[in-house]
């Protein structure tokens, strides 16, 4: 059965949907894998690399004519025609968001499985490309939030006298912000964590933060995600928060349900009480940004605050974020083709719960 990696067209994306020392592991397992020339040299694979481990390197037609395709980002127009019919296209397929790329596939006649769309089940764990990318996006935040804030993170003793730590507050406290937590306590700041999920308050002390109790609770969905909070528990959230981000140097932010627009927990008035020079990362930019004043996709002042809403921070991270999304895409890829031979089980909640076009064909 032949994989094919190609090269991915979407502007500013940097990953490779497979490293080479995930391509060694599926050629001995009995797959063969053919790579666009240059698929993986925005994540520093370069093609001899690829060859070393096994993979042919190819042009974009050889590779998006395999039987199974595997991407990081939706094919576009001029890709999805030139899949072949009946074949396996694994990415991150955007089902809930982008209809029109799904129906693209659908149109193709492929079997698409979308990585966001996998069960988060203890069994799919190894599958999990949303935790393994948050966990990218959760560190970057922390080094982007650092380099931007004028100040050091960590305390410091020097002859000119002492420095106090930067404080830091982290919104959220799944993957993402228990990485961001993790990566600000190692760079010496002051860290607390807010999370309407009273569960997480452990996990959150674990690391070293001190957990906001802001008096909301909130239950968390079957997915592991925050479920969302009535208007009157959202304007509570908004008001509790402002009187603590006032005392902040950074403010980062993780409050993202796929398929649905992020809820805003930071208000212009909230922005304006802060310190000059103190720095939001908004992790939800892609959908539209947990604060009224997030630009997705931009670096911005405003009120004297940066507020950071990149939405492609795995991306900048492209050799580790490959890596593990390598890793995630061969397990499923293994689960629907042991023994490198396709045996799609409707009944399985993975196979199933993955598939978004293509189903039961």
């Amino acid at each position: 059965m032949r994989i094919g990696v190609p090269r991915e067209t979407t502007s500013g994306e940097q990953r490779v949907a497979l490293v080479p020392e995930t391509v060694a592991k599926l050629i001995a397992a009995g797959f063969e894998v053919v790579v666009e020339h240059g698929a993986g040299e925005a994540a520093s694979f370069p093609d001899a690399q690829y060859a070393e481990a096994g993979a042919t390197l190819g042009d974009a037609a050889t590779a998006l004519g395999a039987a199974v395709v595997v991407k990081v980002r939706t094919p576009s127009t001029d890709e999805s025609s030139r899949l072949t019919r009946g074949a396996l296209v694994i990415g991150f397929l955007a089902p809930l968001t982008d209809a029109e790329g799904v129906a693209r596939l659908q149109a193709a006649g492929v079997k698409a499985f979308a990585l966001e769309s996998i069960p988060r089940i203890s069994r799919a764990q190894s599958m999990d490309a949303l935790s393994s990318q948050s966990t990218v996006a959760g560190y970057k935040a922390v080094l982007v939030a650092a380099d931007r804030l004028p100040k050091f993170f960590p305390m410091l003793i020097t002859a000119a006298g002492t420095v106090a730590p930067a404080k830091v507050l982290v919104l959220g406290a799944g993957v993402a912000g228990l990485q961001a937590i993790a990566t600000a306590r190692r760079l010496g700041a002051v860290v607390s964590a807010f999370d309407v999920r009273p569960a997480v308050k452990e996990q959150v002390e674990s690391l070293g933060a001190v957990f906001l109790d802001l008096g909301i609770r909130g239950e968390e969905t079957a997915g592991g995600y925050a479920a969302e909070l009535t208007p009157e528990q959202q304007a509570q959230q908004q008001a509790e928060l402002q009187k603590r981000i006032a005392g902040m140097d950074v403010v980062i932010t993780t409050a993202l349900i796929p398929g649905r627009p992020a809820p805003k927990l930071i208000t212009t008035e909230a922005v304006r009480s802060m310190r000059a020079g103190s720095v939001v990362v908004d992790l939800a930019a892609e959908a539209g940004g947990n604060c009224e004043l997030t630009s997705p996709g931009e670096v911005v002042v405003r009120e004297n605050v940066t507020l950071v809403g990149y939405t492609d921070l795995p991306s900048q991270m492209a050799w580790h974020a490959s890596q593990l999304l390598s890793r995630n895409i061969a397990t499923l890829l293994q689960h629907l083709a042991p023994k490198a031979e396709l045996t799609l089980d409707w009944a399985d909640e993975i196979t199933a719960g993955a598939c978004v076009a293509g189903k039961g064909s």
